[in-house]
């Protein structure tokens, strides 16, 4: 079993900031929610601290020239291990590797951050590119 995971690591933020690549990222966000949230949100749902954070951080978000492309509860696992996994999976995409950084680094986001702390058990960020988008 893999331990928990809220935070980058040193090695994971040196993949951000030592890469020359410029275009655009989607972000995939597998999210795990607390049973009650701590800190900040004490006494509130995992998924109640992590709406707090979602809706804190969408000027930020914006700031920067993201957007949120999908967010889906998850429900049942059709193929893999029969317990759930994740509770959210949601896809962010960024116009760069740099909007990332200058939103996640701003003193103002890392304030609103620790509803996102205060709600995750346990979660991945997968920096990702689009392969393709459906234009419906």
């Amino acid at each position: 079993m893999t331990a928990p995971a809220i935070e980058p690591s040193k090695d994971q933020i040196g993949l951000l900031t030592s890469s020359t690549d410029s275009g655009s990222i989607v972000m995939v966000n597998l999210l795990r929610f607390k049973d009650l949230a701590d800190g900040i949100d004490e006494g509130a749902s995992g998924a109640e601290a992590y709406g707090h954070y979602a809706a804190a951080v969408a000027p930020f978000l914006q700031g920067v020239g993201g957007r949120v492309l999908a967010a889906a509860v998850c429900e049942d696992s059709i193929i893999g291990p029969e317990t759930a996994e994740w509770d959210m999976v949601a896809l962010v995409e960024y116009p760069s590797r740099k909007a990332f950084l200058t939103m996640t680094t701003d003193p103002e986001y890392l304030k609103i951050h620790a509803h996102r702390v205060a709600a995750l058990s346990d979660s991945r960020l997968i920096l990702s590119k689009l392969a393709f988008q459906n234009e419906a």
